[in-house]
């Protein structure tokens, strides 16, 4: 008996239910969309900053970070150390090498040209990288990077330099061939080490920022000329990283002051500190540092988008909240009569909670998985309108949104059925008192 109402509950008033359906459906669909965007956002804007620089650099151990004043380069130290090429794969050979996106080498000299000292960049700008290989040789995992991957917006008005390529193929930036009157396909020929190179213009580069004054040369070529062996001065390290917390904070400043559960949280969490950590774990010889300026700026813009992805978030959970709400009140209040006749045929007050709480839970149960669903489809495409790319999908949304639909329906239909099912039968049949 207390199943076939229960049926007729949820089969019938189908004009009731599908109001109830739509309005479940709408909020589950803007809450899935919104939170699958909050979850996501920190990695896609992760990867869109990763386009604008690196955030850690390498450099060998003892060594220090030039200081350039004018088109000059100074160090701290005399002495110059360096580190192996060969050796540049083992950046990308830890845990967290999936989040390494580009590297790139770099050694720095001096050269002469009409009288003018100008620095020349020794880089790779796209280079097959071996990661791994099989006891025969055989190439088994290569990672494609270099100074293009690691800044993938530069353009330039012919060709970049060609790494394989036998001559001395170099780019510059407008602002330099301006005033050294070159362009592309030009020929010149520069001091090194009081020798006399001639290097080609292969394409004027625009927007090459940081390196506006240097003459960008592949790195083995620059080795060659100068006839020193395959070493780099530094590397820059473009990985993809989640905004820093406190433990990552203290980490970055003083690794011992965390205790052993702290240490192997941090460990394993993609923040830019502890992939830097694993790099130098891993690199012997080298020191790899966070560019502290880059992460900071990176973690403060994430942290405000999630913020205010969230606060948007909870603003669509209290008004579908309400909207819901409000549906079944006005459903039950509809259905008021229904509840003096379940009371005058012997129902307890729990049975009849129970006709509408059954009711509405199956509604919402089955609305909050299609607009779940539907609410991924919408997070991507908007997601693909921003970023140029879909966004990950977290499938834990699916069971938040039934978690918010069940409680909905069942708070609903508590609160509006309450304010009949202690009412007297005839109050609630005749509206008398």
């Amino acid at each position: 008996m207390f199943l076939r109402i229960v049926k007729k509950s949820i089969l019938g008033n189908p004009i009731q239910k599908l109001l109830s359906f739509a309005t479940i459906f709408l909020a589950c669909l803007l809450l899935a969309c919104m939170l699958n965007i909050t979850l996501g956002v920190g990695n896609q804007l992760g990867k869109e900053l990763r386009n604008y620089g690196a955030n850690i650099s390498v450099l060998p151990q003892g060594s220090s970070y030039s200081i350039e004043v004018g088109n000059k380069s100074f160090k701290l130290q005399s002495e110059s150390k360096f580190l192996n090429l060969d050796d540049l794969r083992k950046i990308k050979d830890i845990f967290w090498s999936n989040n390494i996106t580009a590297i790139a080498p770099f050694k720095q000299r001096q050269v002469e040209f009409q009288g003018k000292k100008i620095s020349i960049l020794g880089t790779y700008f796209n280079k097959e990288l071996v990661i791994e290989q099989d006891k025969f040789g055989n190439k088994t995992v290569v990672f494609d990077t270099g100074f293009l991957s690691l800044l993938p917006f530069l353009k330039t008005d012919l060709n970049f330099v060609n790494d394989n390529s036998l001559e001395n193929e170099v780019n510059i930036s407008e602002k330099l061939a301006n005033s050294l009157n070159l362009k592309a396909n030009d020929t010149f020929k520069v001091l090194i080490n009081d020798k006399e190179v001639e290097l080609k213009v292969v394409g004027i580069v625009s927007n090459l920022g940081d390196y506006e004054d240097k003459i960008l040369i592949n790195i083995d070529r620059l080795n060659d000329i100068l006839n020193e062996p395959n070493t780099y001065e530094r590397a820059e390290v473009s990985a993809l990283t989640i905004p820093e917390n406190d433990i990552a904070h203290r980490a970055r400043y003083d690794i011992k002051s965390l205790n052993q559960v702290e240490f192997d949280n941090w460990y394993c969490t993609a923040f830019v500190s502890s992939i830097a950590y694993q790099i130098e774990e891993n690199y012997k010889g080298a020191s790899a540092k966070a560019v502290s300026k880059v992460a900071d700026a990176e973690s403060s813009i994430v942290k405000k988008i999630q913020g205010l992805m969230g606060i948007i978030f909870i603003i669509s959970l209290i008004v579908a909240s309400i909207a819901e709400a409000s549906l079944i009140n006005s459903d039950v209040y509809r259905r008021k009569k229904e509840i003096g006749l379940f009371k005058a045929l012997g129902a307890s007050n729990l049975q009849v909670y129970l006709v509408f709480a059954i009711d509405y839970l199956f509604v919402s149960l089955i609305a909050s998985i299609f607009g779940a669903v539907f609410g991924f489809f919408v997070s991507d495409i908007i997601s693909y309108s921003i970023f140029s790319h879909s966004i990950e999908y977290n499938f834990i949304i699916i069971f938040i949104c039934m978690f918010f639909a069940s409680l909905v329906a069942l708070l609903g239909s508590l609160i509006a059925t309450k304010n009949f099912v202690n009412l007297e039968i005839v109050e609630v049949l005749y509206e008398r008192k």
